[in-house]
């Protein structure tokens, strides 16, 4: 009798908790459709120019921005990338602008155009131009890599850390991947940006509310052994 209890409790204790964790996946799907919706019309809006330094800490990701300002070629910061151009570097280089320091990750080199000199009519001095989406930091580093800054070994694109390593002040706390407009000898190439959102919300709430049901038929079960005790 006693055992049949504890498994009667255990199987409404486990039916709770597998509802529960259902319940929190069909929230957190409802969170991410939202998600999903407002980079959609993110992406496909007007670039706008970034906010003043007073708003950097504004939620700008996947926001389409165009800004103007003079590269500092001098203090590039390459970050390790796997691209469906095959591995390499990204190209992250301050853009100096009249409303503070913008990191713009102007795009991807292959390992052959690692050094400048190799991308020199990319690293030509003057105004420019960049169109691209505001991205949040990418703090620390990248799964089971650390970013290196005394070392030079990036494999994120940390902002802060970066802009440290340099010396730079005023530095807004996102970056901008450039978009698809060539640079001057084909390198840096801009406008890989992968948006991509795993969205399996509904099948994990599906599997919760399904070992909710077994419990809850393994309760009945269990109760209705127990009438002719």
């Amino acid at each position: 009798m006693a055992a049949r209890r504890g498994l009667i409790a255990l199987c409404l204790l486990l039916a709770a908790g597998f509802a529960a964790l259902g319940v929190w996946q069909i929230e957190r799907r409802a969170w991410k459709l939202d998600l999903i919706a407002r980079v959609e019309a993110r992406i496909h809006a007007a670039p706008q120019a970034p906010p003043a330094a007073a708003a950097w800490k504004t939620d700008m990701a996947y926001t389409r921005v165009r800004v103007q300002g003079r590269f500092l070629h001098d203090r590039e910061t390459l970050v390790q990338a796997v691209t469906d151009l095959g591995p390499g570097w990204w190209v992250l280089t301050p853009l100096q602008t009249t409303n503070g320091i913008l990191l713009i990750n102007r795009g991807y080199v292959p390992p052959e155009r690692r050094d400048p000199r190799s991308r020199a009519l990319a690293q030509q001095p003057g105004v420019v131009t960049v169109t691209g989406l505001a991205r949040a930091s990418e703090p620390k580093g990248a799964f089971l890599r650390s970013n290196d800054p005394a070392a030079g070994r990036w494999y994120s694109r940390d902002v802060a850390a970066i802009a440290q390593a340099h010396g730079l002040q005023r530095v807004a706390p996102y970056f901008i991947d450039a978009d698809a407009t060539p640079n001057a000898g084909g390198y840096p190439v801009g406008g890989l940006t992968v948006i991509q959102f795993r969205n399996s919300h509904l099948v994990y709430a599906l599997t919760w509310f399904a070992l909710c049901g077994l419990c809850i038929a393994g309760t009945r079960i269990a109760w209705r052994s127990g009438k002719g005790d």
